[in-house]
């Protein structure tokens, strides 16, 4: 029998949802979450380098008194991303229109998972303790993390997570794209710049696979911009996909977005064209390249 002195501190959670509870795994571990669990990294350039935020975990809780993120056991019937975005506004009070996903990254076990979703602030955030799982809840700059006692796994995954503290930003080129498959395409430029289009707004929703693009994770959803030329240039941005008309050459349009857009170091551009001697020039800015099967409808 566990002496009082050993006892874990109380279960101090008010709420009980679908989901809660411990899982017995045949790694040897006990996690928490019948359906898996999940926590937001909130990250956003801040004057001394990157910062996000940090949940300082309440002393009845599992690892209590460590550093973790915000997050927990996924409900039923809910999604990881969706599960770390709500469990982050209920324990930091995070606004949901004030944060941009970025990516995802997933750690397997036998019986289990953790996901962890990454996103950006987009907007003034001030996180607070919203109820009793937390001591406290604040941002973090990264140099200051050494200095935390972390949660395990978090300080198992930081190495990763740190690499993915970035947003990915895919600059196609719909001429070369659209014209890489013999669909029709010449009969109505626009209406095929459109659907494509629409297709690309799709990906930046649902999110590319990490093995397909060369990072880290599991999905990266990405800005995407859309360069056209010539009679696609009517075609209008939508949500997620923002839209540059070529006065003049599209390459030399797409070359002069890619030139701004890796001025910002957070900013990791890649670029979709077949076009050899486009690849070179945005190359030698420092912007990445893949081919138009990545973005092809």
């Amino acid at each position: 029998m566990t002496s009082p002195a050993h006892r874990p501190p109380p279960d101090a959670r008010v709420h009980r949802q679908p989901g809660d509870g411990w899982v017995e795994c045949a790694c040897g571990s006990r996690h928490w979450g019948l359906n898996g669990a999940a926590g937001l990294l909130l990250w956003r350039p801040g004057p001394g380098g990157i910062e996000v935020v940090l949940q300082h975990r309440a002393l009845w809780s599992h690892h209590g008194g460590t550093w973790g993120l915000p997050g927990g056991a996924v409900t039923d019937g809910e999604s990881p991303r969706a599960g770390a975005v709500r469990e982050a506004v209920e324990e930091a009070g995070l606004a949901t229109d004030a944060m941009r996903l970025r990516a995802d990254r997933a750690l397997v076990h036998p019986d289990w998972s953790y996901t962890t979703v990454l996103a950006e602030a987009v907007a003034p955030l001030d996180p607070s303790v919203t109820d009793p799982e937390s001591l406290a809840v604040r941002w973090v700059r990264l140099d200051e993390l050494a200095g935390l006692e972390l949660l395990p796994a978090f300080g198992d995954a930081l190495p990763e997570l740190r690499g993915m503290l970035r947003r990915l930003v895919v600059v196609v080129d719909a001429a070369n794209v659209v014209g890489s498959r013999p669909d029709g395409w010449w009969a109505d430029r626009a209406g095929a710049t459109g659907r494509l289009r629409d297709h690309l707004a799709t990906l930046a929703r649902e999110g590319l696979p990490a093995r397909d693009i060369g990072l880290p994770g599991g999905s990266w959803f990405p800005d995407v911009v859309l360069v056209t030329e010539g009679a696609a240039r009517g075609v209008e941005a939508v949500d997620g996909v923002s839209v540059v008309g070529a006065d003049g050459s599209g390459d030399d349009a797409l070359v002069a977005v890619v030139r701004r857009l890796v001025r910002d170091p957070a900013n990791d551009v890649l670029v979709t064209t077949a076009d050899r001697e486009l690849v070179g020039r945005v190359e030698e800015l420092g912007a990445r390249a893949a081919g138009p099967h990545l973005v092809r409808n």
